[in-house]
């Protein structure tokens, strides 16, 4: 098949052509051919996180390009999978159409009403999930390696289908308010670190009792901050990094009032 093939538009093959000729043993691009898994999954996830930023900034002719680096990461481990004898991009490709298919039966089944679709889509998933895995915690599954705040969200939603979980926002302030009394008493950097952790943990847990995505928030603080810094940054010019901390703070406001 030529790279620039002429097929359908959504032909993933001339990609999977170009990765199967950077990967060959022989010919191929020496960086491509030393990498594993392990090495590529960085740029996985940094891949995943530029997409995200695209749509952040509304970007998208950004983001066609960072789907497009985000594809080639799903290339890339599944050619690595193929040369290793593991799976092959078709199998991939058939899983997850099947997985949407299977997930679901609202739209592509007779019975399922659409209505219930979430509800049908989360008792698929766990049953899968019980068919894959031995462990019959109702933590299982919650991948270790995703954000902090999304995993503490997830095994809070998770915990909470069993009944561990407040009933109000009531009980989740009180834990915030005890959390954070341990924090000041912490002493040493390894209790502090602990108490901190478990203090975003709980916040976490507000977040989600209020119907608030942590990630969502915490990003849109990020940007507020960013955007008052350079703000005061401006006002002063060259001289910004020598003001005193009350003149800095008399910038701040002035870049805040500007926001109301």
């Amino acid at each position: 098949m030529p790279i620039h093939s002429k097929a359908s538009p959504a032909d993933i093959m001339p990609l999977a052509t170009v990765m199967a000729r950077l990967r060959d043993p022989e010919t191929g691009c020496p960086w491509d051919i030393e990498q594993d898994f392990a090495s590529i999954a960085p740029y996985t996830i940094e891949e995943a996180y530029e997409v995200a930023d695209a749509i952040e900034r509304n970007d998208m002719a950004g983001l066609r390009d960072e789907l497009g680096d985000l594809l080639l990461q799903v290339v890339f481990h599944s050619r690595m999978a193929e040369q290793a004898g593991h799976f092959r991009l078709q199998e991939v490709i058939d899983g997850i159409t099947a997985k949407m298919i299977r997930r679901h039966p609202h739209v592509f089944g007779d019975t399922a009403r659409r209505e219930d679709g979430h509800a049908q889509w989360e008792t698929i998933k766990a049953a899968e999930r019980a068919e894959k895995d031995s462990d019959p915690s109702a933590l299982a599954g919650v991948a270790v390696a995703i954000p902090a705040l999304l995993r503490a969200e997830k095994l809070q939603k998770r915990a909470a289908r069993t009944g561990f979980d407040w009933p109000d926002t009531q009980g989740v302030r009180a834990k915030i308010m005890e959390e954070l009394a341990e924090v000041e008493a912490a002493t040493s950097p390894q209790e502090q670190e602990e108490e901190i952790g478990d203090l975003l943990f709980a916040v976490v847990n507000l977040a989600r009792h209020m119907k608030v995505d942590p990630e969502v928030a915490l990003r849109a603080a990020n940007s507020k901050f960013e955007r008052r810094f350079r703000q005061m940054e401006d006002m002063a010019g060259e001289r910004f990094s020598v003001l005193p901390l009350d003149a800095k703070e008399v910038l701040w406001q002035r870049a805040k009032g500007k926001e109301s």
